[in-house]
């Protein structure tokens, strides 16, 4: 049952948008919304957000007509500064019992208008492929659609970090199939090209010596086309510039090591415990093929034009994928 105000919170607008639309169709519950919805979205200038609130207000303070109640939303409320909250904070503090509001916020919940909501629903998905499993699962589940985790695995292997698409896909597949149980195979022809996946399955692939899956990350990499071989390249020499730096510099933990990085203790302790784990020769053959490969792809080697069947630079491909499967074999002889 929806209250007088929810909050829907999270980083991805995409998601927070989805949400949104789930939150409404829960609040209008039948309603019907040429009656009963306000749907605005604040903008960027100062003029506008003060013309959106006085809508809102309006909307909000306003009997509705040819319905018992109204839902009003405001998408992008984190634009929303401190004197245009005011009116709003006071409403929450005293709401109608005709009006629903509903807030899509992109960005941290610590918004002044979040603290004052009722409900807060935060989206956001891990970063283990166990919650992304999950995430589509539930998002399936919410538009009517039965899968089991085998063909949600193989969705998530697909979309990879790109897990906004789920809302959108599950609503292409209720408008073609209905609610329904659905396998993989009708799943397949809607999913749309590979997704990007977050760089530290490619450094976690590395560090653990395992060529085989380190090559198969990188191939995913471009093949998502979210990065070039450049962009990989510069995120593997960030991995291992924080190695260097820690190896041989006498830390005992790994606090001492987020001091020195300027980063958390976890990422820092990972770096403290590989470069430990390489060792200082091994870390200098490892910053010298990436050096290497970094020259080769600005134009010292070429291994022919792009494939025209499939647009891909043989290359770009050809150095990354040695340079990785170089990279993890070096890893792979330090934990002999």
């Amino acid at each position: 049952m929806i209250g007088s105000s929810v909050a829907v919170v999270g980083g991805d607008a995409t998601m927070v948008d989805d949400e949104v639309r789930l939150v409404v169709g829960e609040a209008l519950d039948g309603l019907d919304p040429a009656f009963a919805l306000e749907d605005l979205t604040v903008g960027a200038g100062d003029a506008d957000a003060v013309a959106i609130v006085a809508r809102v207000m309006d909307a909000l303070t306003t009997p509705p007509l040819l319905s018992d109640r109204r839902v009003v939303v405001v998408r992008d409320a984190q634009a929303l500064g401190a004197q245009e909250c005011r009116p709003l904070l006071e409403w929450l503090a005293a709401p109608t019992t005709t009006a629903t509001l509903v807030l899509g916020v992109v960005g941290p919940r610590t918004h002044r208008l979040v603290g004052a909501v009722g409900d807060v629903r935060h989206v956001a998905v891990g970063t283990r492929p166990a919650e992304r499993v999950a995430f589509v699962t539930d998002t399936f589940t919410r538009h009517g659609l039965q899968v089991e985790r085998s063909v949600a695995q193989r969705v998530v292997e697909r979309i990879g970090d790109d897990v906004a698409r789920a809302d959108a896909l599950a609503r292409t597949l209720v408008s073609i199939y209905g609610t329904t149980t659905l396998g993989f195979a009708q799943i397949d022809p809607y999913l749309g090209a590979a997704g990007d996946v977050p760089e530290w399955d490619l450094t976690d692939a590395i560090d653990a010596g395992d060529v085989s899956r380190a090559v198969v990350v990188a191939r995913r990499m471009l093949d998502s086309r979210s990065r070039v071989g450049v962009q990989i390249v510069g995120s593997l020499s960030r991995h291992y510039v924080r190695m260097a730096r820690v190896e041989g510099a006498g830390l005992t933990s790994d606090a001492q090591a987020a001091a020195l990085l300027g980063v958390k203790p976890y990422p820092a302790g990972k770096a403290l415990r590989q470069a430990e784990r390489l060792g200082g020769e091994r870390l200098r053959a490892s910053v010298h093929l990436i050096a290497r490969a970094d020259l080769d792809l600005k134009g010292e080697r070429s291994y022919g034009g792009r494939d025209a069947e499939g647009d891909r630079d043989p290359t770009e491909l050809t150095v990354i994928e040695v340079l990785v499967a170089r990279l993890a074999t070096l890893a792979r002889s330090a934990r002999r």
